[in-house]
């Protein structure tokens, strides 16, 4: 036996590797020399890669970026091929988009086209590729229906005016929307001094880059060299990606018609494909319009300008029994609430009895003595006989039973007349009547808008406490609530007493999957992109082409399967740091999602992911918090992909809304549930170490023991529960698990599932808007 003596190799020492959850410095060091990671087809990171390995992927890589290249040039070369769409953005009120127009083809050496030309194409020898322009007047709408489409953007700024209001919301919205190649052109610079032009260039390329920092140089629309350069740049570039865009057909209408003797016809919209291919089976949806089925797709070659034959129209696309329906909503089956509906007969009934009142007969009000009858016709009659009636967050609320009677009232009440042949000379004033109104009018105003600024300072300073009514049974006032022991994990049936118009929507088994489903199936078409085509939509009513105004853009976007249908959305959205006055949940807010425009009345709740063992449950907000992102919730056509939202509040002036919110669509997620928290306070009368008697929580013991068995919590961090009612008062002794402070506050949380109201409508246009500003107003607007 030798004297040495070894350690088995197994008990050797192996330090285990370092592991960094950032980049190393050689990790970023090999990255910017190009290393490229090769993924294997089984897909194990191949973590030895060899310098030829690295090179081959590198080189497929290239070659699949420059094969996609070649596709999308394909699409645009050619004498047959589509032309790229520009849009023209005036931002200043003195720059016309006609004069860019005009000027861009007098430096190609193109006669210039006039007002008449709708969405002119410029076709010059020089160049290999195409542009139609898009003149947008000032007009919100037109500005993000062009913005939709278009691959580049001329932003039209001015030497002498600055940007205004209206400018300035314009790219704040694009920029949420989805931003294009963009272009800064100037007008006007020969009208400034030749020392001035280079600072007013530059003030206009820092504001630029506060939208789309990527911009450095300002176009001069006067300069022939600048305009053949940015012709040059429109026509080699690549169009930017706009993923939620790509995704569907699309198309900018070059001519629409209608055919039909009907109420309803068929809409014949003529125009290039883009996007995916083109499908008749899919519904489109005709901007601002709603949905409709198309009945077949045919090709629509260009007049030849040689001699020869016109090719002719063929059909590449026809409707079957795939194709999808215009079931938007589930009919839900009303005799199972055991509710039956008037007649016809009983609802004409009903019409012509109410009207026969209007009409003939006065309404009288019992009103206080000395109520003038203006002041009558404000106060609303509350018509409910109901013991209960629901308030705006839905809650219970009882209505006294103790009221003065009618023969107590006699001495302070009198009946007066506010219509009829009575209140004739009231109405014959009308000069003074809308004087007074007005003042009326804003005085209501004014009291509103305190009452909204002073809840939303309560909600902040003390959210979600509310004070138990002293005349009714706190058991009866929160019979919709309950508590929970963990607001994340306490368990909470989806499906438990579901509303009515739950039974109208519909829900995805797998969302994720049937978003790849759909997704996938969409990249297969008949119509491929770059085809001109004339589609054939059907059952559209002839009042659609009163409305069609052939200077505005006419937008056409194919549906996926099943985005017709109507779910309940969930949207992740911050509000706007420009807007601060407070939005309650329910208030109707305008949403532009992708290219709908809805009116919808949405909750908010929190942003709060579900995680490991969490129950779907998120937090009511009463207000859209003005800092952290929330969740917006309402019932509308689903959608697929990470969809841009941007939500308006209306104003007197329809063309310029508020912008009060951006966000993106999340899915549709009809099992989240959005809990409304109410907190019950309750003060310590005695306190002996960790045990307490508190009070003002209930006023009687009946409630003591009903919510007896929820947890109790204080400010202060404790957690208790109730033992007992101590007398007739609603006085209870509570054990928490510390000594508690005469100072602390008692805590009870109560939960409520609420859901968002079905008023979910389309949103309709305006009339067209070109506000331009007088030369008086202008004159005294200069450039800093």
């Amino acid at each position: 036996m030798p004297d040495t003596f070894s350690h088995k190799p197994t008990l050797k020492q192996q330090n285990k590797p370092f592991k960094s959850k950032h980049a190393s410095k050689g990790a970023l060091r090999d990255k910017s020399k190009g290393k490229v990671q090769r993924t294997p087809v089984k897909g194990q990171v191949v973590k030895h890669s060899t310098k030829a390995d690295r090179r081959n992927a590198a080189k497929l890589s290239q070659q699949k970026k420059r094969e996609d290249l070649m596709r999308l040039n394909r699409m645009f070369e050619g004498r047959h091929g589509a032309p790229k769409i520009v849009a023209v953005l005036p931002l200043c009120p003195d720059v016309d988009a006609y004069t860019t127009v005009s000027r861009m083809f007098e430096s190609a050496s193109l006669p210039a086209p006039t007002k008449e030309h709708i969405n002119p194409i410029l076709t010059a020898p020089q160049f290999k590729q195409k542009l139609q322009f898009i003149p947008l007047h000032r007009n919100l709408v037109d500005v993000l229906d062009a913005f939709k489409v278009a691959d580049f953007a001329i932003l039209v700024m001015s030497s002498k005016v600055e940007v205004d209001d209206f400018g300035t919301l314009c790219l704040q919205a694009i920029q949420h929307q989805g931003i294009p190649n963009v272009l800064a052109a100037c007008q006007h610079m020969s009208a400034v001094p030749a020392k001035k032009q280079p600072l007013i260039k530059k003030s206009l390329v820092s504001y630029t880059k506060q939208f789309f920092p990527g911009e450095h140089r300002i176009t001069d629309l006067e300069s022939h060299s600048d305009l053949l350069t940015a012709i040059r740049h429109m026509t080699s570039a690549k169009p930017s990606e706009i993923s939620w865009r790509d995704q569907h057909s699309y198309m900018l209408a070059d001519h629409v018609e209608f055919d039909g003797a009907d109420v309803v016809g068929t809409l014949k919209v003529t125009g290039y494909a883009r996007g995916t291919p083109f499908t008749a089976n899919r519904l489109v949806h005709l901007q601002n319009l709603g949905d409709f089925q198309v009945s077949h797709i045919q090709t629509a070659p260009l007049p030849s300008n040689h001699s020869g034959m016109d090719e002719d129209a063929a059909v590449i696309s026809r409707a079957n029994e795939d194709r999808d329906d215009l079931i938007s909503e589930n009919e839900p089956d009303m005799m199972e609430n055991e509710q039956t509906w008037p007649t016809e007969e009983e609802l004409a009934e009903a019409e012509e009895r109410v009207r026969g009142m209007t009409k003939d007969k006065p309404v009288t009000k019992r009103v206080p003595k000395g109520t003038s009858a203006y002041q009558a016709a404000w106060i609303v009659d509350d018509g409910s006989e109901d013991e209960y009636s629901d308030d705006e967050d839905g809650d219970m609320t009882v209505h006294d039973e103790n009221e003065p009677a009618e023969d107590e009232e006699a001495e302070e009440y009198e009946d007066i007349v506010i219509n009829g042949h009575d209140n004739q000379s009231m109405l014959d004033t009308t000069s003074e009547m809308e004087e007074q109104l007005d003042e009326v009018e804003e005085a209501r105003q004014l009291k509103a808008h305190l009452e909204r600024a002073k809840q939303a300072k309560d909600e902040m300073e003390f959210p979600d406490e509310v004070d138990t009514p002293l005349d009714i049974p706190a058991r009866t006032r929160f019979a919709r609530y309950r508590g929970l022991q963990s607001f994340r994990t306490s368990p909470w049936d989806p499906y438990e007493n579901l509303p009515l118009d739950y039974a109208r929507i519909f829900q995805f088994e797998n969302y994720k999957k049937t978003k790849a489903r759909v997704t996938t199936q969409a990249l297969v078409g008949d119509v491929k992109g770059g085809t001109r085509i004339t589609i054939f939509v059907g059952q559209v009513p002839r009042d659609i082409m009163n409305t069609y105004d052939p200077s505005r853009p006419f937008i056409l976007f194919s549906l996926l399967q099943h985005e017709h249908k109507m779910s309940v959305l969930n949207i992740t959205a911050t509000r706007n740091s420009d807007h601060d006055y407070p939005i309650k949940s329910k208030d109707e807010l305008i949403v532009q999602m992708g290219f709908r425009r809805l009116v919808v009345r949405p909750l908010f709740s929190q942003n709060t992911p579900g995680g490991k063992g969490g129950n779907n449950v998120h937090k009511f907000e009463r207000f859209w918090p003005q800092v952290a992102a929330s969740v917006v919730t309402f019932y509308g056509p689903i959608a697929f992909g990470n969809m841009p939202c941007l939500f308006f509040k209306a104003t007197e002036d329809a063309n310029m809304p508020h912008l009060v919110g951006t966000g993106t669509f999340s899915d549709a997620d009809t099992k989240r549930i959005i809990a409304k928290r109410i907190i019950l306070t309750g003060y310590p009368f005695k306190v002996h170490k960790r045990s307490a008697v508190i009070r003002y929580m209930f006023f009687n013991p009946e409630d003591v023991l009903y919510f007896k068995p929820i947890q109790l919590t204080s400010k202060y961090g404790r957690i208790g529960h109730i033992r007992e009612s101590l007398g007739t008062h609603g006085y209870m002794k509570c054990l928490f698990d510390g000594p508690l402070t005469q100072q602390d506050t008692i805590m009870m949380n109560l939960y409520k599932r609420i859901f968002p109201k079905w008023n979910t409508t389309l949103w309709k246009a305006p009339a067209p808007i070109d506000y331009v500003g007088n030369a008086k107003d202008l004159e005294d607007v200069t450039m800093e």
